[in-house]
């Protein structure tokens, strides 16, 4: 390829729309542009990544025995409805783009193929003999973004591998589950990533066991969870950890006047308490797609957060099937009660009365109330006296209104609480971008939506299942936001768009220009995907270029031609070399052969 046809436009400016480095970076080298907000163009350069990027994927995959398919994007409504996502994906988070033909039928744009491949495998696959059975596909996925941001790692449309298997029983799915997690590792380490597995939070997709892979980066967007013995890690929607001992509270039961100290800091502050000596309230509503509005009083320790991960999945455990899916889980306002006043925000206690509900439309009338183990372990507490400018000192779990709700995990470990595998290991905090993720889905599927196949029993049962996903568009920026310095990207050599870009210094000079040729075919019959810079710009221009678009290699004849004298630098070290050309490109060969093997 040379850069002359290669409608390359770079930019000297950062785009003002792009956030982080990765962002800007592809944007600026003319990788990427915006059409709309969270919708681009992957322009010639990154589709050569992509390409290579799913190459490597398709290699990995292909050798697990799994069969590459290309499933529907437009999937019909009737699929979602059976295995109960449809108003969650729809009304609830509000992820799928989904319409209504001229048939008055609904449709949605997939985000995901969990009901499609599983319509698909209770129509194929009807004996154990088939099993086990591995299908994956390559193609473009569809999520409303509520707030599309960072180019290609929040976007509205993207390039994803997903990966759906079926088992005759549990200890199949989980060798399956245990060769992908192998796979996994295999395909990010050949792109050149430093990744990170985790557990983590089945979401939305459901199943057991779980585990996302996360390319460790400033820029990430999950707060990633380990331990410094190095045998836990997870994402903090997942992660479990030891909460500090709460500071014991020496105070007879009383009531405090707190005019103004309506939150956790400020009482503390004027009354000299230890956050971890105080419980806090919080009000919050539960909507399903029965209908069902839930209010919600959840008690925390007065230092701990509450995660919002941990109580929609407590809540999907105890409501079960009767009342639908979670769709939103928002604030109890005060204006949604039939009295307003009734309600005094800042200074709540786990006594609160559920007469605060009455006639207020739409609301069940009653709270359901839980608590965070580590609200349930208090003894003596402080907690607001359910009046406004009052709290209460030296209050203790009792009976009646004061018993204390059912305990469950609901906050939100943090870096420095102790591990639970070794409380004398703390954890560690690290910034993450997900890039992977395996699920062990079970039987939630397969039941739904009758996929079920007769066993060496004759008898028949449900389908075992396992899915595996890949972003693979967004593997490629990750691998930006990881690999790139002051001057421009640096691509590791297994995914970059090229291998080698050969610079022609002056395209002006004759000798240059011969020599640049000679070796522009003689690069490519070895095997190097080159570059040629032909154009006629400055040497400057051309090598900001070099460095900006991040190729691996650059090999520059200039002045030296007439010699034979060319040089090489490689990107990443910024190493130069200067000499005859034979030697050089033998050198060069050599490493490269090297680094495709290693992904660096």
């Amino acid at each position: 390829m040379r850069v002359s046809r290669l409608l390359l436009v770079t930019l000297r400016e950062d785009p003002a729309e792009a956030e982080i480095p990765s962002h800007r970076l592809l944007v600026r080298a003319g990788y990427i542009r915006r059409v709309a907000s969270g919708i681009y163009a992957y322009l010639p350069l990154m589709w050569r990544v992509l390409r290579k990027v799913s190459a490597i994927v398709r290699e990995e995959m292909d050798g697990t025995g799994a069969l590459e398919t290309l499933l529907p994007q437009l999937q019909p409504a009737e699929l979602w409805e059976r295995s109960g996502r449809w108003a969650g994906y729809t009304a609830g988070e509000g992820i799928m783009f989904h319409l209504v033909d001229r048939q008055d039928r609904s449709l949605g744009l997939g985000p995901t193929h969990e009901e499609v491949v599983t319509a698909l495998a209770a129509d194929l696959l009807r004996s154990y003999r088939q099993l086990p059975a591995t299908l994956y596909q390559i193609q473009t996925k569809f999520r409303d973004e509520i707030r599309p941001r960072f180019g290609l790692m929040r976007s509205r449309e993207f390039i994803m591998k997903d990966a759906y298997s079926f088992h005759a029983n549990p200890a199949d799915l989980a060798a399956t589950y245990n060769e992908m997690e192998a796979a996994y590792r295999r395909i990010f380490k050949r792109c050149g990533l430093q990744t990170l597995a985790v557990e983590a939070d089945s979401g939305a997709i459901g199943g057991s066991a779980s585990k996302e892979f996360m390319v460790t980066a400033d820029a990430g967007e999950d707060l990633v969870l380990t331990s410094g013995d190095g045998l836990y890690a997870a994402n903090q929607e997942r992660a479990e950890s030891l909460a500090p001992e709460a500071q014991p509270l020496e105070a007879d039961l009383a009531e405090l006047a707190t005019p103004g100290q309506a939150s956790i800091e400020a009482l503390c502050a004027a009354h000299g308490f230890h956050p971890s000596q105080t419980l806090k309230v919080l009000l919050l509503l539960a909507r399903f797609a029965g209908g069902r509005a839930q209010p919600l009083l959840v008690c925390l320790r007065g230092d701990q957060q509450l995660n919002e991960v941990k109580l929609t999945n407590t809540l999907s455990s105890l409501q079960g099937e009767a009342w639908g899916s979670l769709l939103t889980l928002e604030p109890l306002d005060a204006g949604q009660l039939g009295d307003p006043k009734g309600l005094p925000l800042g200074y709540l206690g786990p006594d609160l009365d559920d007469a605060v509900l009455a006639g207020s439309p739409g609301l069940e009338p009653k709270f359901l109330r839980l608590a965070d183990h580590t609200a349930a372990a208090l003894g003596r507490f402080v907690c607001g006296a359910n009046q406004p400018d009052r709290h209460r000192v030296g209050l203790e779990w009792g009976a009646g209104p004061l018993a204390c709700p059912q305990a469950h995990d609901l906050r939100a470990a943090q870096a420095g609480d102790r591990c639970c595998h070794d409380p004398s290991q703390e954890l560690r905090a690290t910034r993450g971008i997900e890039v992977g993720h395996i699920f062990q889905l079970g039987r939630k599927y397969s039941e739904a939506l009758s996929a079920r196949f007769t066993n060496e029993q004759g008898q028949e049962e449900a389908l075992w299942m396992g899915c595996y996903g890949i972003g693979v568009s967004r593997l490629a920026q990750a691998a930006v936001e990881q690999h790139h310095d002051g001057a421009g990207i640096v691509w590791p050599v297994a995914i970059a768009p090229f291998e080698l870009v050969l610079v022609i210094a002056s395209a002006q000079e004759p000798l240059q220009v011969e020599l640049a040729e000679r070796l522009y075919g003689e690069l490519r019959a070895a095997g190097v995907d080159v570059l040629l810079d032909d154009r006629a710009e400055r040497a400057g221009v051309k090598f900001k270029d070099a460095e900006l678009l991040g190729i691996p290699w650059r090999l520059v004849v200039g002045r030296g031609a007439a010699t034979g004298v060319v040089e090489l630098v490689e990107r990443a070290s910024g190493e130069k070399q200067e000499g005859p050309v034979g030697p050089l490109v033998s050198h060069l060969l050599e490493r490269l052969q090297l680094q495709r093997l290693g992904g660096l």
